[in-house]
């Protein structure tokens, strides 16, 4: 069995990942999974090993390609009950900063790496580490952390683990998710820190409307190119696009988006029917949708869009203080080229069925993304959309974000439609996507601090308050 070894850019949010995917049978049980020895990994280990800060680290296999680490502090204290799953729509997260950092702060952390297949698939992994997790001596309280594309996955699937498989086969769903999907247990809380808005919403506003020709990126139309600066593109610095020439873009995008999810039901229906070039699924390309950052159209190069909340929230600072005010992104321009041309970066290379479960979400005539909000957009139409997913959940919710990216945005519009009762939302000044200080964004060197502190403090406290979560018996 040969894997897959696919390099991806800069998300929208600028995080690096290199994905390796490989397929995995979703049926096994931690008791039938292979030995560490034989799996081929960067973090192989045969037992314990010791960290710095008082934690240790330990392998755990769960399937062919699928495994963990589980983080967890050399002398369990009075947090230790309560675990953290961590885990990435696609990458591979047994690495990433909180791992340590709650496991610092007293924690016992499992972070996962997952077969790297489609969401429904990707959500059988995260099924089986969960139960594992849930399982582990001395763990009272399982709580979810889903970062950036990871919230689309853990918000999917505690939607399910609350209401069951039918909350992702309702009528306005794009594709139903399969039956397959059961027996998910139950979290008791969810993290989503620094979320964008979910998978489809990313490939959303990478999708480039001057396509003339839906089978190549080299047909454009120079009335709709976002790189043209005849429409406000700068190749050297800010770009300004016009109040026109937005509208016209996303209103042409909006009808592109909804005409390529009909152009995929229509295959998939030909599929079932026995009349497509495959029995089971069939290649699927979309030219000029790939969702890496060269993709991303309008915001990167603009950044008035997406550029403050629409209320006021806490904002953390250097100084441990915190003020409550509309919080403004404090970042940089980025200048790219365009890349829809490019078969490899610039389109969107999946299959039908990939691209229905995990890429396809609809909206109306009205869809646009302004300097607060991204609107036109219909949520529950897919279950990798995490603000559609959020209106089903009702465990304790906790969303953190930076002021060095957009993503904050998303934070907004997903706690606005949040269904728990107990949902908290806080924004550290400066900090990136992957929690570092952005020093390009800063008036004076040190402005923004130690943001990898700030953040996880401010996670610390909200995940040992007593009221919420409880505390292991004395």
């Amino acid at each position: 069995m040969k894997s897959r070894i696919h390099l991806s850019c800069r998300s929208l949010y600028g995080v690096v990942v290199v994905i390796a995917s490989a397929a995995f049978c979703a049926a096994c049980t931690p008791a039938q999974t292979t030995s560490a020895a034989s799996i081929a990994s960067p973090h192989s280990i045969d037992s314990p090993t010791p960290l710095e800060g008082g934690i240790r680290r330990t392998y755990v296999p769960f399937g062919l390609d699928v495994y963990g680490l589980l983080y967890e502090p050399l002398i369990p204290g009075e947090k230790s009950h309560i675990g953290i799953f961590i885990e990435h729509y696609l990458a591979d997260y047994t690495s990433f900063p909180a791992c340590t950092e709650l496991a610092k702060r007293g924690y016992t952390v499992l972070c996962a790496k997952n077969s790297g297949g489609n969401l429904d698939a990707v959500l059988l992994d995260a099924k089986v580490s969960i139960a594992y997790l849930r399982n582990h001596p001395g763990i009272r309280k399982v709580i979810l952390f889903g970062h950036a594309g990871g919230a689309s996955l853990l918000s999917a699937y505690q939607l399910i683990a609350e209401n069951g498989v039918k909350a992702c086969q309702d009528s306005v769903k794009v594709i139903k998710c399969p039956d397959n999907l059961v027996g998910f247990p139950k979290a008791d809380g969810i993290i989503l820190a620094d979320t964008e808005l979910g998978v489809a919403e990313a490939m959303l506003t990478a999708v480039d409307p001057a396509i003339v020709d839906e089978t190549t990126g080299m047909k454009i139309n120079p009335d709709l190119d976002a790189f043209n600066p005849k429409n406000g593109f700068n190749p050297n610095g800010e770009s300004h696009y016009s109040k026109e020439f937005l509208d016209k873009f996303q209103r042409a995008v909006a009808k592109r988006n909804n005409a390529i999810i009909d152009r995929a039901l229509a295959r998939m229906a030909i599929i079932q029917a026995g009349k497509g070039r495959y029995v089971d699924d069939e290649p699927f390309t979309v030219p000029g949708a790939g969702s890496t950052i060269p993709n991303h159209k309008l915001i990167p190069s603009d950044t008035r869009l997406l550029s403050h909340t629409r209320k006021a929230w806490p904002l953390l600072h250097a100084d441990g203080s915190a003020t409550t005010e509309v919080i403004h992104s404090v970042r940089k321009p980025q200048v790219i080229r365009s890349y829809t041309s490019n078969f490899d970066i610039g389109a969107r290379n999946t299959t039908v069925h990939t691209y229905l479960t995990d890429h396809a979400i609809r909206v109306t005539d009205d869809y646009g993304v302004d300097e607060d909000t991204i609107r036109g957009v219909v949520w529950r139409s897919s279950y990798s959309s995490a603000v559609g997913n959020v209106e089903d959940i009702s465990v304790p919710l906790l969303i953190t974000g930076g002021t060095a990216g957009t993503a904050f945005i998303a934070g907004e519009i997903t706690y606005e439609h949040a269904k728990s009762t107990d949902k908290t939302m806080a924004f550290v000044e400066g900090a990136s996507h992957s929690y570092d200080s952005c020093k390009e964004c800063e008036k004076v060197p040190g402005q923004f601090g130690d943001t990898l502190k700030t953040t996880f403090d401010y996670m610390d406290k909200w995940l040992s308050e007593k009221s919420r979560f409880g505390e292991v018996d004395k």
